[in-house]
């Protein structure tokens, strides 16, 4: 078992940028492939971004590209979402998971373990 705790979220103005942690627990973190998936209001929960457990491949949302970025330190059971350039549109529950079967992907069912969200809010 893994257990992931997102840090607090915040309301920021937009424009301005926000770091996103996600603290694990439990077996290995650094077996496990990361993601961070979104559900805006009103909206389906969509894939943000994700990393494999090595660190070295990563893959996007077209809608984040070049403005997000999902660091992580498995010395620190940790992966972090960096958030830069925020948009209104940007505003929903975020929510940190893990991968069992040892592969990056964007569909939310391929990760077992889930934080338990944190909401970000970004206004005008």
């Amino acid at each position: 078992q893994v257990q992931l705790a997102e840090s607090v979220g915040v309301l920021v103005q937009a424009g301005r940028s926000l770091r996103l942690s996600c603290a694990a627990s439990g077996r290995t973190f650094n077996n496990f492939p990361c993601a961070w998936f979104r559900q805006g209001p009103g909206k389906e929960r969509e894939f943000v971004v994700a990393i494999s457990r090595s660190g070295r491949t990563t893959s996007y949302a077209d809608s984040v590209k070049g403005r997000f970025t999902i660091p992580r330190d498995n010395a620190k059971n940790t992966v972090y979402l960096q958030m830069n350039s925020l948009k209104p549109e940007d505003t929903a529950i975020y929510y940190c998971t893990a991968s069992s079967d040892g592969y990056i992907g964007a569909s939310w069912g391929q990760y077992d373990y889930w934080g338990q969200g944190t909401q970000v809010t970004v206004y005008s």
